[in-house]
């Protein structure tokens, strides 16, 4: 669903809107779409919406499709992604860099995360503990998991967050965090490699967005993957 701005999910909240909150509330949308300038890199707000109907959103949707989304010819063998040592520094929000990146990957690719601040798993000791334990095994293990475990069915976000930051086995993620161990990171699910040797191979401060070529072919660097989503255009031609 991520990245259409009409799915079922949407519909549903739509219907409670219009049905009962607006009708009881005095509610308003406001929202902003917010993208680097392509020169300088620079955060800057392209549009700002707000009204009483679900109108803003979709306003708001059809300017972020142009704005924020990355839609490529083919899909990427090699992805890396880095996660700004100050803003990230669990995979609870860095993994962001998985499943924004999921419908540009191809089958059997690798994402390689360069993840300099991150030093566990959730934003919390309770959650944390929940991710360590149970990892990131994909849906069909998590499920099992949640259906075994009442720790999981009392805490659906965290059982959201495993699948979400999975690959599902289509394609290998290499995390090198600035803090976590190799022990913990292959426990939950991921591969590791060391940040170090993976930052003077990927030198942040020197590639710009977009298609590269080392001694080992191309690759698609992303410097913030909470900034877009990036996606094969095929997976797009019926979408708005």
């Amino acid at each position: 669903m991520m990245g259409r701005k009409e799915n079922p999910l949407r519909d549903i909240l739509n219907y409670a809107s219009e049905q009962y909150l607006e009708k009881e509330l005095d509610l308003w949308y406001i929202l902003t779409v917010v993208s680097p300038d392509a020169t300088t890199g620079v955060l800057k707000i392209r549009g700002l919406y707000i009204g009483r109907t679900i109108d803003c959103y979709l306003a708001a949707c059809d300017l972020s499709l142009r704005v924020n989304f990355t839609l490529l010819e083919k899909p990427v063998k090699r992805m890396v992604a880095y996660l700004d040592e100050e803003e990230f520094h669990s995979t609870w929000l860095g993994n962001k860099a998985i499943y924004r990146t999921r419908m540009a990957m191809a089958d059997e690719g690798e994402l390689i995360i360069l993840a300099p601040g991150v030093e566990r798993f959730g934003e919390d000791g309770h959650i944390d503990q929940l991710v360590r334990k149970y990892g990131y095994r994909g849906t069909p293990a998590t499920m099992k998991a949640m259906d075994e475990n009442e720790e999981l069915r009392d805490n659906l976000s965290a059982v959201a967050h495993l699948i979400h930051g999975s690959s599902e086995g289509r394609f290998q993620v290499t995390y090198c965090p600035g803090h976590l161990t190799q022990e913990e990171v292959e426990s939950a699910g991921f591969r590791y490699a060391d940040l170090a040797t993976m930052s003077k191979r990927f030198d942040v401060d020197k590639l710009k967005d977009g298609w590269h070529t080392d001694e080992d072919g191309e690759f698609f660097f992303i410097s913030n993957p909470a900034l877009g989503l990036w996606a094969v255009e095929s997976r797009f031609t019926n979408s708005d």
